[in-house]
């Protein structure tokens, strides 16, 4: 266990929390059990205090995770920590993780208390949250701008209160390898108790550092590293799990650590995040970008050919592409879609296999070729279930010569409406004719097109992004071979999460009470 570095995922906290980034319940769960059949150690389910919400994805998270430690947030504050013991309640393993600062700064100008009396809260909080749980962290939030020689004795307090792992944040991501590696070391050295936890690290990615920094923490003591799927999060968001999970793998002589993910499941939860949150990666990032694995120079195409190690350090069935991603097609049968999906991950029962099997040959019908990519979009939608307004049919009519109009037929909770409406195109046609049957006061703040694979067949993934009045984010995705059709359903999917967020927060003064 010496050299085994624990995976703490918090995309579903801290990414989820950035701005753009939310997710409703259904896909918090749909993330969540990616991460577990992942291998992820300890996965953070959100901040059950924050809002009714968060209670609930923490609550309904903990009673489905088979195998990773489900954590909840909580300041150091007694109603935050009895507030996330008890959303942690159904889980197998819990956590609880609470955190207070200790630079200067943050205690002068943020919350006005002297370091005496955040020691004390600190000895409280975590013996109170240890009455919970035997799993406890503590964390001081902006350690790196900290006093090291306080840090140090925040860090012996919160040990000896019951604390088994003790988090040291690179919270404004301030920190350079060299001395965040030091700082770790120094911890490492100074705190007398601190064979009796874990030395975690979180880092933010404000000067493009959080991947080093983790990594030279783990090489100067720490067994834990704290991280997102594509390195989602606050600001420039966090150590990206890819990343320092491919970096300990492939560099194996350097840093001689195990970790217990599954590394083919990456690309997977990558897009899924991606087209959860609407949040596309460039297409030249580390491990999960488009071209991370595409070769153009001449030179470098003469070395692939000759041999793939000359210029890859990785391969893809590494991340979970493969090679000859042509798989099925219009006359493939049920024996060779199960085998597929299961070799893509996919674990689905009779009656949902059959409803995917009826979509996968519907769209055999329509696109000649079918890849790993278009199964893994096809089976993650029929994942999401179904929502309560569905697109029976849209006919567009569109050119040079006007006007563009939609004629849209939507199935809304069991009844049939239809409507013809004009636009400034055929997607505005389309928004505007969805908008008269379902009216709202949201904005549209985005809309992004992307082919999910190659050829002028290839679906069509849309994402939109929507802004209600009071500044809460909505995103919504759909894809089709049809891009006008898949911006019609993403459109629909982002209406559904508003309606079911404003039905929420319709029995937010019930549920408190």
């Amino acid at each position: 266990m010496a050299n085994n570095i624990i995976i703490f995922d918090t995309t579903l906290r801290d990414g989820e929390q950035s701005p753009g980034m939310s997710m409703n319940l259904e896909e918090k769960l749909m993330v969540a059990e990616a991460l577990d059949t992942m291998g992820v150690d300890v996965i953070e389910a959100g901040f059950a205090m924050a809002s009714v919400g968060d209670f609930e994805a923490v609550r309904e998270i903990a009673g489905k995770i088979k195998n990773s430690v489900v954590c909840s947030l909580a300041r150091a504050k007694t109603a935050d920590i009895e507030r996330a013991a008890e959303a942690l309640k159904p889980a197998k393993q819990s956590r609880i993780h609470t955190f207070i600062s200790t630079s200067d700064i943050h205690l002068k100008y943020q919350f006005r208390m002297t370091k005496e009396e955040v020691l004390v809260i600190i000895n409280d909080t975590v013996k109170l949250a240890r009455n919970y749980t035997d799993n406890v962290e503590w964390s001081a939030m902006d350690a790196t701008r900290s006093d090291r020689d306080y840090l140090c004795k925040a860090i012996e307090t919160a040990i000896r209160a019951g604390a088994t792992t003790v988090n040291i944040p690179d919270t404004v991501g301030y920190a350079t390898p060299s001395d965040y590696g030091a700082l770790i070391k120094y911890i490492a050295d100074n705190v007398p108790n601190i064979d009796k936890a874990v030395i975690s690290t979180h880092c933010q990615n404000d000067l493009g550092l959080a991947t080093a920094n983790s990594l030279a923490a783990i090489q100067n003591g720490a067994r834990q590293i704290e991280c997102t799927i594509n390195g989602i999060g606050e600001r420039a968001g966090n150590t990206a799990l890819e990343e320092v999970v491919m970096a300990i793998k492939t560099r194996h002589d350097l840093f001689k650590f195990d970790c217990n993910i599954d590394t083919t499941h990456i690309m997977r939860l990558s897009r899924m995040v991606q087209s959860i949150t609407g949040a596309h990666v460039q297409v030249n990032k580390a491990i999960v970008g488009a071209n991370a694995f595409a070769h153009e120079s001449g030179i470098h195409q003469d070395g692939m050919l000759k041999n793939a190690s000359t210029y890859e350090i990785m391969t893809p069935e590494s991340i979970g592409l493969t090679k000859s991603s042509l798989v099925l097609g219009k006359h493939s049968g049920r024996h060779a879609f199960r085998e597929r999906i299961a070799e893509l991950g996919f674990e689905v029962g009779d009656n949902a296999f059959e409803e995917a099997f009826h979509r996968f040959k519907e769209l055999a019908d329509k696109k000649k070729d079918i890849y790993d990519e278009d199964l893994i979009t096809l089976l993650d939608n029929e994942a999401k279930g179904a929502d309560p307004i569905a697109l029976e049919s849209l006919h567009i009519t569109c050119g040079t010569i006007g006007p563009q109009t939609a004629m849209i037929c939507l199935r809304i909770n069991g009844e049939v409406h239809r409507v013809t409406v004009e636009g400034n195109g055929p997607v505005d046609a389309t928004f505007n004719a969805i908008t008269t049957l379902i009216p709202h006061s949201a904005k549209l703040k985005l809309y992004l097109v992307s082919a999910i694979t190659q050829g002028t067949d290839a679906q069509a993934e849309v994402t939109v992004r929507l802004e209600t009045p009071d500044g809460k984010i909505i995103n919504g995705t759909g894809s089709s071979i049809d891009t006008v059709v898949a911006s019609a359903l993403a459109y629909i999917n982002a209406l559904c999460k508003l309606k079911t967020m404003q039905q929420r927060e319709s029995l937010l003064p019930a549920a408190k009470a």
